[in-house]
């Protein structure tokens, strides 16, 4: 059995900004509405997902000698 490959955040944050606009632009019967919300929360859990992947990779980078270390984010472009 082949393993599904992941999209990327990217991809599924477009798709679902795709699906807001459709549902904001009233256009939708009450059907289609549904369909589109319920694949909108679809793709929201998957970008919470991949969010939480990404923090989890963060922490472990941080880590130092076992100890989690924060450091301040420090923006240069905003100089």
């Amino acid at each position: 059995m082949a393993s599904k490959k992941p999209v990327p955040f990217e991809d599924n944050l477009a798709a679902l900004e795709s699906i807001v606009a459709q549902l904001e632009s009233g256009e939708l019967s009450l059907e289609d509405s549904l369909k589109q919300f319920e694949q909108g929360i679809s793709l929201t859990r998957a970008c919470q997902e991949s969010l939480a992947a990404a923090e989890q990779k963060v922490q472990i980078l941080m880590s130092k000698n076992g100890e989690e270390s924060l450091q301040p984010f420090q923006d240069d472009s905003a100089e």
